[in-house]
């Protein structure tokens, strides 16, 4: 039995609405006022006490990820394109990775600045990552290319690598939090806009797809329970053995770290759910 696709172009438009409105109030919240930029350069400070154990690790991670990001990205995406042979999506795809990329730094370095509200610390604006950037745009590129049934695996992969690079960069001073998140939503916002151009080639040509095609939501909350459990469990273990004129730092810097991994595993949740009918 088969169908016409249910991609509905206004579903991918509100999702970019939607980001680009979260953007700005990250944006508002962590850059423009004091409290959240305390609160941004607290868990970037609170980054130093794990600058001894992970280091070394997150350091390679970070000079690897803009050149492997790219090759797997486009090994995997060349094999998927050439089994599937759809050329447009691959046009599209890499649109969106490029323009993501090239928007996050324009963004950081000519549309958006960061005020000096005297709050102690690194005062150059570096919102949003560029290494969260492209290794996120790297993801959404195979994400975008592979078939419905395939996406809910390409998302969870993908994200767990755009995540792993997102909280190397905090555990190495290079970023903050916020930095990260934005960087994820700025990927997710132009996904949204492939996603946009995709359902409407697909509706113009009168797409059909097969009922036993459709992407089956994953059980997120597989996932979801034992990371909420390790979490709980590495907060407080952070705050017993936290030095006593630092704490603040070290719940920061943890909370840091949870909130990069939430928003990274939404979004490939929702991204999961809003791609999963698209041909």
């Amino acid at each position: 039995m088969r169908t016409t696709s249910s991609a509905r172009p206004l579903a991918y438009l509100g999702g970019a609405v939607l980001l680009a409105v979260v953007f700005a109030a990250l944006y508002v919240v962590f850059v423009r006022t004091i409290t959240g930029q305390v609160a941004d350069q607290l868990s970037y400070d609170g980054a130093e006490n794990g600058w001894r154990s992970v280091t070394p690790f997150t350091r390679r991670l970070l000079d690897a990820v803009p050149m492997v990001s790219v090759v797997i990205g486009l090994v995997l995406t060349g094999i998927i394109t050439l089994v599937r042979r759809n050329w447009a999506t691959l046009i599209v795809a890499l649109a969106a990775a490029g323009a993501a990329t090239v928007s996050a730094q324009i963004l950081k370095y000519v549309i958006l600045d960061r005020p000096d509200l005297d709050v102690i610390g690194y005062a150059g604006n570096s919102f949003p990552s560029g290494h969260t950037t492209v290794a996120a745009a790297s993801a959404l590129v195979v994400f975008l290319v592979a078939s419905p049934r395939t996406r809910p695996i390409i998302a969870a992969a993908g994200t767990s690598f755009a995540i792993a690079a997102g909280v190397a960069t905090l555990a190495n001073q290079w970023h903050r939090p916020s930095d990260v998140v934005a960087a994820l939503l700025v990927v997710a916002f132009w996904g949204c806009l492939a996603g946009v151009v995709l359902s409407v080639r697909a509706r113009a040509a009168h797409a059909v797809a097969s009922v036993g095609t459709r992407a089956r939501a994953p059980r997120w909350w597989l996932w979801l329970v034992p990371i909420v459990g390790l979490t709980g469990l590495s907060l407080a273990v952070t705050v017993l053995r936290a030095s006593a004129d630092s704490p603040g730092m070290l719940v920061a810097y943890v909370g840091g770290v949870v909130g990069i991994v939430g928003v990274g595993l939404v979004l490939a949740f929702a991204g999961t759910r809003l791609f999963a009918r698209l041909p």
